[in-house]
């Protein structure tokens, strides 16, 4: 097989997939401003140390990415989801975020983050199959 020719692998080296995205980088437009990606995460731990819940995400280009929001089936429904939203969405406006999306499924949040202002701007129907994924913002 030649260098031309696509190979596929489930196990690609790191040094790969860092030259891939150091290409990606440098073919940006110049006038595009740099990136500033920050994690951004906060945890609720009961008294014996056990995660009662967590947000984590990012910061990048003025948006705060929310990747995961989880709050243990024992205290859903007393504002601990609600409190670590809020307080993701506080340190993302004191960076200077203006905005705030996520992805949620069929049978997770969604009820939830409508709640909290978000809306859907798409789905992908059949993500895993019987469900949806939806992709949701809101303005800071």
């Amino acid at each position: 097989m030649n260098s031309t020719s696509p190979a596929v692998t489930a196990d690609p080296a790191a040094a790969d997939l860092d030259e891939l995205v150091a290409s990606l980088v440098a073919s940006r437009p110049s006038a595009l401003p740099p990136e500033n990606r920050e994690k951004l995460a906060s945890f609720v731990r009961g008294e014996h140390g056990e995660l009662l819940g967590g947000i984590a995400g990012h910061t990048n280009y003025g948006w705060l990415f929310i990747a995961q929001l989880w709050v243990h089936e024992s205290t859903r429904g007393q504002g601990l989801g609600a409190s670590l939203l809020r307080a993701a969405e506080d340190e993302a406006r004191r960076r200077g975020c203006r905005s705030a999306w996520l992805d949620t499924y069929s049978f997770q949040a969604r009820p939830f983050y409508e709640a909290h202002g978000y809306r859907v701007f798409g789905e992908l129907p059949g993500f895993p199959a019987g469900y949806r994924k939806y992709f949701l913002c809101k303005e800071l």
